[in-house]
């Protein structure tokens, strides 16, 4: 219960909300610009009320003629005359006449219960050394505090006559400064009332853009992810914070629609593996099956069995390279990068090409000098899953496949074109995704997975290049893969 309410206490003095924040702190300031400045004008006022003081006494020094103060300084009249004192000076004051000998002569005693202030005689033989003028200080007598001027008095000779000396209390100066400073302080709190009272709406206002902020990130935060901030809204701080968050937003969004994108594919993939393993295997079960109910003991039965087997574990076999090279492929690969002749390399594969297309016919065209730089043993392989690819789909016997390589802008383009059934428009756009096949029945009867137009896709994407299709149904399909002639970094 303490200790609650000790928390209370703490967010009542130091609110963690930032418009109190923003406006306590902000008057905060203001109040100790307005102390600073009462302060300072204080000291200022106070120069000035003496300063002003001593020039009003000056000027009723010099009201009396310099020849008739060493008269008066020799006389009782005005220390006896009350009323002529009053007439010369304030009832308040007390005036005293120090000749060029130091003496010091009283003319106007002080008022009741004062002292007469007398200072030291050096001080008096200072003053008459010093340029003639008003010279005043402030003396304490008694801890009463009074404001001395001394006035120098020169004769028509230009000689020091004497100094006057004319002290006075400053209670009323005091009075008049401290009701200068206490109608300052009322002005000062009615500035901070005023300023509370109008700059709450304001900075309420000034905050809106930050409190829609908040209250959009509420939103994202109970998982809309399709809320964007707002970023315009005419507070450039406000709108580049907004800007900057919607970028986040942007990558986030996208890395959990590729997080997504990238389990459903590893789900496609295993479910799509685990039925291509299963098929072979179900038929090498199956053939075994038959054997041991007594078909190995018949030669012509045993072989068919063995011969499916042996086709079935190629399958496997070729089914289980595919995925190694493909989990190769998905991680960051070695590939030994050299500067090499494309032409060269598949004018080398000409006899195991032409082995593959059987009766097909094959022709070349191989332009000289394409340099550039590639993996040797994976561009071998891209060429063989291209070729594969349209031996699958052309005739054994009308079938005819071309091999193009050239220089074409800024790099080199391998082209294998076939005149075989082509591919329908809707396939087009998945041709290169794994265990996607067109024909189902035609591609499993040929051992096809799915699998070697996307590993070719893939070795295009480590050479930076570029892998196209071109197809027209019944017409047949052109295959492309450009490669830069400089790999970036």
């Amino acid at each position: 219960m303490k200790g609650q309410r000790l928390n209370n206490m703490v967010r009542f003095l130091w609110p963690r909300s930032l418009r109190y924040q923003l406006l306590s702190r902000s008057l905060l300031i203001l109040a100790g610009l307005l102390l600073l400045t009462g302060i300072l004008q204080y000291v200022y006022m106070k120069q000035f009320i003496y300063k002003n003081k001593a020039e009003s006494i000056q000027n009723q020094i010099m009201t009396i003629p310099r020849e008739v103060w060493p008269n008066l300084a020799n006389s009782n009249i005005i220390r006896k005359d009350p009323p002529m004192r009053g007439l010369l000076f304030s009832p308040d004051s007390s005036v005293a006449f120090i000749n060029p000998e130091g003496e010091f002569n009283i003319i106007v005693e002080p008022p009741d219960n004062a002292l007469t202030v007398q200072l030291p005689a050096g001080e008096y033989m200072e003053a008459m050394r010093k340029k003639p003028g008003m010279h005043y200080r402030i003396v304490t007598v008694n801890g009463t505090e009074q404001l001395v001027v001394l006035h120098t008095i020169v004769n028509k000779a230009k000689n020091v006559a004497g100094l006057v000396q004319v002290s006075i209390g400053t209670a009323p100066l005091k009075e008049v400064l401290w009701g200068q400073l206490l109608t300052f302080i009322a002005v000062a709190l009615i500035a901070l009332i005023f300023g509370l009272l109008t700059f709450l709406p304001v900075l309420k206002r000034t905050l809106i853009p930050l409190s829609k902020m908040v209250g959009t990130m509420e939103k994202i935060d109970a998982g809309n992810l399709d809320e964007r901030l707002p970023d315009h809204q005419n507070q450039l701080e406000i709108d580049r914070l907004s800007i900057s968050f919607n970028r986040m937003l942007e990558r986030l969004e996208a890395s959990f629609e590729a997080e997504k994108e990238a389990k459903e594919r590893m789900r496609r993939f295993i479910a799509d593996a685990s039925h291509e393993l299963r098929t072979p295997l179900t038929s090498i079960h199956g053939f075994l099956e038959i054997l041991l109910r007594g078909a190995a003991n018949q030669p012509d039965q045993l072989h068919k069995a063995l011969t499916s087997m042996y086709s079935e574990s190629g399958r496997i076999n070729k089914l289980v390279q595919d995925l190694l090279l493909l989990a190769k492929l998905d991680r960051t690969p070695v590939t030994e990068m050299q500067e090499g002749l494309l032409d060269e390399v598949v004018h080398s594969m000409e006899p195991q090409l032409k082995l593959m297309a059987g009766d097909r016919s094959v022709s070349f065209s191989l332009a000289p000098s394409t340099k550039c730089m590639f993996d040797q043993d994976k561009m071998k392989q891209v060429v063989l899953n291209l070729f594969h690819n349209a031996v699958q789909h052309t005739n054994p016997v009308s079938g005819h496949i071309e091999i193009i390589v050239q220089n074409v802008s800024e790099g080199v383009e391998l082209t294998v074109k076939d005149n075989g059934s082509g591919i329908p428009k809707e396939h087009l756009p998945h041709l290169f995704d794994r265990f996607y096949r067109i024909d189902t029945s035609r591609a499993r009867k040929h051992g096809g997975a799915g699998l070697g137009l996307s590993i070719t896709k893939s070795i295009a994407d480590i050479h930076r290049g570029k892998l196209t299709v071109e197809s027209a149904e019944g017409q047949g399909s052109a295959f492309r893969l450009w490669i830069p002639c400089r790999q970036s970094a």
